[in-house]
């Protein structure tokens, strides 16, 4: 089987010292909106630009349809790039900018214009083709960015982080639009950015990058619910996942030498080891109970009331852990509150390595709806 974008063991060093990415293997089907996230420095605009053919490769192959592409320039890879910074040409007005990869392909005026018009309508740019790049807001020269890139229906598109410029409101609005554009015109994208509910929201699926290495790559909900260590568990999620220090003692697992749970072997098939844990657990797991259910108490420090739920920061130990539930709650700062935690929701993980031990095994009740 052949995949639109194939890398196998592609790495990235700078003076032979410096290694950026190491030994990557990744493959990318064709129509897939693929997200590349981690945070800054973990070189995932290098691999974006390795592919684009603006970086050289330092070791592996990277393959296009098929084709080994390390040593082919840009403009014979077949594929458009949206930058972050839109790369507009400041002279030139919002249809000259759309059209001019087209002019540069020798592309015929009738054919231009007829994609012009197509792309316009899509983006909703009528009333500015005769603007200047200066005269157009934020979300307007992203739209006009997004157009170049269309027009030329190239079938690989590349995004390094083109929303990060707008305001929260007009970036929700713009992940919507490019997703539609993607699935629309069935266009194979991949699209680097390092905010991770961008990542959640947009891609099929997401690769996790740190230091240059591959954390784990899979669907946003696997991702969520079987992270494969401590550093995805942390990333992937908003609020974040609740962790703790654990040892489990006898028939206790104690967290934080301060929350006490009663375990038994069965709770834990998987966990060999009884000190050097790690735990984790989502928000949406930490949950309200009456003094009758609770298994523990906890102080609350903090609430944030967001109108459909409420976000409570309690202290366990040296961390801070926090409860999302659904409405609104009225609990204040210094309350003591009765919790329940189910041990299915508990994720283990080995201290040292930070790699997963044991998913937890009710990580999340997928809805299924017959239609």
């Amino acid at each position: 089987m052949m995949h639109l974008v194939e890398l196998k063991q592609v790495s990235k060093s700078y003076d032979k010292n410096v290694q950026v990415l190491h030994s990557i293997d990744l493959q990318i089907e064709e129509g897939e909106f693929f997200v590349l996230v981690g945070p800054s420095g973990s070189g995932k605009s290098t691999l974006l630009r390795m592919i684009a053919g603006l970086e050289s490769l330092s070791g592996g192959e990277l393959k296009i349809q098929g084709r080994l592409v390390n040593h082919l320039p840009p403009k014979e890879r077949h594929l458009s790039m949206v930058f972050q910074n839109y790369a507009l040409y400041p002279h030139l007005t919002v249809e000259q900018n759309i059209l001019f990869g087209l002019s540069a392909k020798k592309v015929n005026k009738q054919e231009q214009q007829k994609r012009l018009q197509e792309a316009v309508s899509m983006m909703g740019l009528g009333d500015l083709l005769k603007r200047k790049p200066k005269q157009l807001s934020g979300g307007q020269r992203q739209r006009v960015a997004l157009a170049r890139s269309v027009i030329s229906q190239e079938p690989l598109c590349l995004m390094d982080e083109p929303l990060s410029n707008l305001d929260a409101k007009l970036r929700a609005h713009m992940r919507t639009e490019i997703r539609r554009l993607q699935k629309k015109l069935g266009l194979t994208m991949i699209y680097v950015t390092h905010d991770q509910v961008e990542a959640m929201t947009m891609g099929d699926r997401i690769m996790v990058l740190n230091e240059g290495e591959i954390q784990q790559i899979g669907k946003p909900i696997d991702l969520y619910n079987q992270p494969a260590n401590l550093f995805v568990a942390s990333f992937i999620g908003s609020p974040r996942m609740n962790l703790g220090l654990a040892v489990i003692n006898q028939n206790q697992l104690i967290i934080e030498d301060t929350i006490k749970l009663s375990i038994t072997n069965q709770d834990i098939p998987k966990i060999i080891k009884r000190s050097g844990i790690t735990i984790g657990i989502r928000a949406e797991h930490l949950v309200y109970a009456t003094q009758e259910e609770a298994n523990l108490h906890l102080d609350v420090v903090n609430v944030e009331q967001l109108g459909n739920e409420t976000l409570l920061t309690f202290e366990v130990g040296s961390q801070l852990w926090t409860a999302k539930w659904l409405g609104q709650w009225l609990i204040n700062a210094g309350e003591r509150i009765p919790l329940k935690i189910n041990l299915d929701h508990i994720s283990f993980f080995d201290s040292q390595s930070g790699q997963i031990m044991q998913t937890a095994t009710a990580s999340q009740d997928l809805k299924v709806v017959a239609l």
